[in-house]
């Protein structure tokens, strides 16, 4: 029975070099998009609209079935050490539902003409991308613990 406890502990969750990969794709996803869009704005809602789907796949089935997750599965983790620091799914699979909304919000301000929506929707997105990349710090997985507590709350008895 405890084994199987493990091995369920360790199935929810994943090395924490997975997510940083993903981060900074995105983070270079995000970036392209802030350039693109001084050029076209149609082009920078596509952009952010393909990034919104790899959100939402990424909220919906976490890291393992993320786009990103899965290219470092496949390409990358093979290749380095094995893991030695892991983390939780669930606040990742929040942190990309708060990126989706953020792209969601930021496709709809660059597909409608509001650019500036766009900007700072994309501009919310990439600062958050960016932390977790380069310094490991996931602000959807901080806000996390906040959430599930207040969601618990409203339960009822």
């Amino acid at each position: 029975m405890t084994s199987r406890l493990t091995s369920l502990a360790e199935t929810d969750q994943v090395d924490v070099r997975g997510p940083r990969f993903a981060a900074w794709l995105t983070t270079a996803v995000l970036v392209i998009t802030l350039l693109v869009s001084s050029v076209s704005l149609g082009a920078a809602a596509a952009i952010l609209g393909l990034q919104a789907v790899v959100f939402a796949i990424g909220a919906l089935g976490g890291p393992r079935k993320h786009p990103y997750g899965l290219i470092f599965a496949k390409l990358v983790a093979p290749r380095l050490a094995p893991v030695t620091e892991r983390e939780p799914v669930p606040p990742l699979k929040f942190a990309q539902l708060v990126g989706f909304v953020f792209a969601v919000v930021g496709t709809v301000g660059f597909a409608t003409g509001l650019g500036t929506l766009g900007l700072i929707a994309t501009g919310f997105a990439l600062v958050a991308a960016f932390l977790n990349a380069a310094f490991g710090i996931c602000l959807g997985c901080q806000l996390y613990p906040l959430v599930a507590r207040l969601r618990r709350s409203r339960l009822p008895a």
